[in-house]
């Protein structure tokens, strides 16, 4: 069942934007398995804006650029298939996409079914050039319909930048991922403000339909086509760590081609990847700091009893982390204490019984799990 966990894969605009091809895509996917991507759980490959030719065809269907994709998309779908992935493909619930090409207004049944005959697995749909005088609400119910009767299972992936509160609404059109945040872009602002912009948000998303906190930016440094400054490793690593915590599909948008060490052990670290993908997908709450605005501790219930407890230092300066137990609802005189693990360092910290405490530097952050343990 398509949408249980959230999504995993790759998209193209990051690091490609218009410039995407059928060479670039097959490349993409021979990274995936030649550098774990796959095995680790990533298995989306979604081409972004800029696939298709200006017009449509006679009969009114999307035709792919021959110059980008001369071979076509079901050769394309084909390849990425028997690598044992899946392809992605971009269209816009508006007149035009957001750069100019057909959208899929009053297509969408034709749309949905070109795609399902491509063997096409995952749409990202999008808001731009959307007529004000029409409901955003049933565009989606529309595209949402045509998908789940075109005979192939397509995962639906919104994006609507927050217009018209999709987090009230989305979920019961028929969506599996929803955008509510403006494009992210690779520096450490960017990442922070998108974070914290959806404080407050955490019960809307869930199994079969989960808040998309748009492309993780790790590994891009500073290159490719949403670059903006860049960021550290430190920084790449706490937005892969926020991203798990809070149940945000896993868009990789690196060329992963030309991933580093320190990318790949981000991108591939099972047990943050295991605390996205549990499968309860209960998105974690927030506890804040008693002295500092600028600490901010995500706890994440997980199915088995277990709690992934993320500390992220948000500020400009060292600070030190002190998580309460009372917090999260163990009180001191209950007789159990917590089991913890850094999930980046893989080190054993004991038991602690009342609360943890650790000093963070700028932009880092500390991920834990913990087992509740009698005393």
């Amino acid at each position: 069942m398509i949408g249980q966990t959230p999504p995993m894969g790759w998209n193209s605009w990051p690091m490609f934007g218009e410039d995407v091809n059928e060479e670039v895509i097959m490349q993409v996917a021979d990274a995936f398995v030649e550098y774990g991507l796959k095995d680790a759980g990533y298995e989306y490959i979604v081409i972004d804006d800029c696939w298709s030719l200006r017009e449509r065809d006679k009969n009114k269907r999307l035709v792919p650029d021959p110059q980008k994709f001369p071979s076509g998309m079901k050769a394309l779908s084909d390849y990425v298939h028997s690598k044992g992935l899946k392809l992605g493909i971009y269209s816009c619930a508006g007149v035009q996409t957001c750069a100019g090409y057909p959208g899929s207004l009053e297509h969408e049944f034709i749309d949905a079914n070109t795609f399902a005959e491509w063997g096409i697995d995952y749409l990202k749909y999008v808001y731009c050039y959307k007529p004000r005088s029409l409901d955003g609400k049933i565009l989606y119910r529309r595209m949402a319909m045509a998908l789940r009767n075109c005979g192939r299972d397509i995962l639906l992936s919104t994006c609507n930048w927050g217009w018209d509160e999709p987090s009230t609404w989305m979920r019961s059109a028929g969506a599996h991922t929803w955008r509510s945040t403006g494009d992210i872009q690779d520096n450490w602002n960017s990442v922070k403000s998108i974070t914290l912009s959806l404080l407050g948000h955490e019960c809307y998303s869930a199994p079969y339909c989960f808040h998309d906190n748009d492309y993780l930016v790790v590994g891009m440094y500073g290159k490719g086509n949403i670059a903006l400054g860049g960021c550290t490793d430190d920084e790449y690593k706490t937005q892969f760590s926020l991203w798990c915590m809070m149940n945000s599909p896993l868009m990789i948008g690196c060329d992963v081609r030309n991933m580093n060490e320190a990318t790949r052990t981000i991108l591939m670290n099972k047990d943050l990847i295991a605390i996205n993908q549990d499968f309860e997908g209960r998105q974690a709450y927030t506890v804040n700091d008693w002295i500092s605005d600028d600490l901010l501790y995500y706890v994440k219930i997980l199915s088995n009893g277990d709690f992934a407890i993320a500390l992220v230092n948000f500020g400009e300066r060292r600070a030190r982390a002190h998580f309460q137990f009372w917090d999260l609802g163990l009180p001191m005189a209950a007789g159990y204490g917590l089991q913890l693990t850094d999930l980046w360092t893989k080190e054993d910290l004991g038991v602690e019984t009342a609360f943890y405490r650790t000093m963070l530097d700028p932009h880092c952050c500390q991920v834990l799990r913990a087992k509740v343990v009698k005393l």
